[in-house]
């Protein structure tokens, strides 16, 4: 059985423009959730991109539905695909590269392998997953689903969540929270620039951060 939901609204691009200034390392000294698995390894990983979450569900060795996502996809929406649990069938090739791309899309994360890495190389093309493999899905006809709730590196995405993807890894926000954690993220990014200046004007870290008054205090008793 195929389901096959309508396509989400989109994250506006003045918030998309601010996202992809977040590394999601820096989000990391704030947020403890939201993050997917860190073994899904960029593929490009020079590349920052944020984007719209469009899900697929993608069951077996299946890649129907993925094919027809292709003729749905939107400049700006960053594909997540769940592989419930297969970790050997690449459904990401070469030919769905190409597609993808002109279609739009910012980006993909796959919780599962992939194929054709020079070819995404070459097209240029963000992607996240768990390796390469040889052994590649077919047409088959037997189930899939797009824009539902998935899971995919341990987290929960919803179609229309934002996505943040750098070289650190793939950081999923609810649309509600995505303004916040990026105001957030850039104003530390601001202040690590600041930090990074006194440096090199010669105080030391430990006197910035603190940690000097802490191990000096224990050292003493």
């Amino acid at each position: 059985m195929f389901v096959v939901n309508k396509m989400p609204e989109q994250i506006v691009p003045s918030l998309i423009k601010k996202m992809e200034q977040v590394e999601t390392a820096t989000a990391g000294h704030f947020l403890h959730s939201g993050f997917m698995d860190r073994e899904l390894r960029a593929v490009l990983p020079e590349k920052r991109i944020a984007g719209t979450a469009v899900t697929v569900r993608l069951p077996h060795a299946d890649s129907t539905i993925l094919h027809y996502l292709t003729k749905l996809v939107r400049p700006g929406d960053f594909i997540v695909v769940d592989r419930c649990g297969d970790d050997k069938h690449a459904c990401w090739g070469g030919v769905v590269t190409h597609s993808m791309k002109l279609g739009g899309i910012v980006g993909a994360v796959i919780d599962g392998p992939a194929t054709d890495f020079s070819e995404i190389r070459r097209v240029d093309l963000p992607m996240w997953c768990r390796g390469p493999s040889p052994i590649t899905t077919k047409i088959l006809g037997l189930e899939g689903a797009i824009n539902v709730a998935v899971s995919v590196g341990g987290q929960t995405v919803n179609p229309g969540d934002a996505i943040i993807a750098d070289e650190s890894g793939v950081l999923v926000l609810a649309p509600d929270r995505a303004e916040w954690a990026t105001d957030k993220a850039i104003e530390m990014q601001k202040n690590e620039l600041v930090l990074l200046k006194r440096l090199r004007e010669g105080e030391k870290l430990p006197d910035i951060s603190g940690a000097t008054k802490i191990v000096e205090a224990s050292v003493a008793v």
